[in-house]
């Protein structure tokens, strides 16, 4: 106990009793005392608490024993505020301005072509980042992932054909999002939506001819669609909304001119197979897991990729 020693006595010789002072700051006289550690504390290091006061290092020895809240797949609690879904939708629209900057005419490259001139056209942006196999340009010069360009395989899902385009896919970014990313935290959310839309573009690389450039976020939305309906199913809610929804985009995908197909079902599936990682994991080793199984796909990736890239050269 820090106390502050007064006088030993007084004229008749009788003791004089010492008045507490704060043990932070010795010359602060104080009655309070910290309820955990019950040393005196001035005004200055009172720390409110469910009953009393505490010191600053009771506190601060709290917060270090006290778990951070986790959501039901070992993911951090600040995922409910959307802090990922956010950035992603930022991110995509500060691109989109980008490129329609980049076009000669930005009109054009907001809306004017496709679907009867509701998409827009390609951009120079777009030419560099989309997915494209293998095809010579205007200039004479060969590009493509084929070609050594692999970048393009992640620039693709930030990049989108007009505003339409950009707008269908950040309101699936928004609803879907919002809700994954809650129940996931924000880690295991960004891995899940980078590695579905990855594996959308591996997909249309593989699948679409090599001189055809492909764009678009909706690669990773198709994979959001495949987690939200895994997540449910494991939580045990109800997935009956769901379904209609990932019908009707099935059908606007194989029915609508100019999307990609390959891109739309091999996002869905690479977006299952993450989230079957990621809600399945064991709770014993859950991390370890749920980053092996993430590893594991990305390298089956890379390896799809290469043997895609052999038989274009070879």
């Amino acid at each position: 106990m820090t106390e502050r020693s007064g006088q030993t006595g007084d004229a008749t010789g009788g003791p004089v009793p010492t008045t507490p002072v704060c043990y932070r700051h010795p010359d602060r006289e104080t009655y309070v005392r910290c309820t955990r550690c019950d040393r005196p504390i001035c005004p200055e290091c009172m720390r409110n608490a469910s009953v009393g006061h505490q010191c600053p290092e009771c506190v601060s020895e709290g917060r270090r024993s006290v778990r951070p809240a986790r959501t039901a797949f070992g993911g951090g609690a600040a995922g409910r505020e959307g802090y990922v879904t956010k950035t992603l939708i930022a991110l995509n629209v500060l691109v989109m301005v980008i490129s329609i900057a980049s076009a000669r005419n930005g009109a054009s490259a907001a809306a004017g072509s496709g679907l009867g001139g509701l998409f827009g056209g390609a951009t120079p942006l777009t030419n560099w980042g989309a997915v494209l196999g293998l095809a010579r340009f205007s200039d004479g010069t060969v590009g493509g992932v084929a070609d050594g360009e692999w970048y393009r395989l992640f620039t693709a899902m930030f990049l989108h054909y007009g505003l339409l385009h950009l707008l269908l896919n950040m309101w699936g970014l928004w609803v879907l999002g919002r809700a994954l990313e809650s129940v996931l935290g924000p880690l295991r959310f960004l891995a899940l939506y980078l590695i579905a839309g990855l594996g959308g573009n591996v997909a249309a690389y593989l699948f679409s001819p090599v001189n055809q450039a492909t764009a678009g976020a909706s690669t990773a939305i198709f994979g959001l669609f495949a987690a939200i309906f895994v997540i449910m199913r494991r939580l045990g809610r109800d997935t009956s909304a769901i379904v209609p929804i990932l019908v009707i985009n099935l059908i606007f995908t194989f029915t609508v001119p100019s999307i990609s197909v390959a891109g739309h079902l091999g996002g869905l599936f690479i977006g299952a197979l993450m989230s079957l990682v990621l809600a399945y994991a064991p709770r014993a080793r859950r991390t370890v897991f749920q980053a092996a199984g993430g590893a594991i796909l990305l390298v089956a990736l890379l390896g799809l990729v290469l043997v895609r890239t052999g038989m274009l050269l070879g």
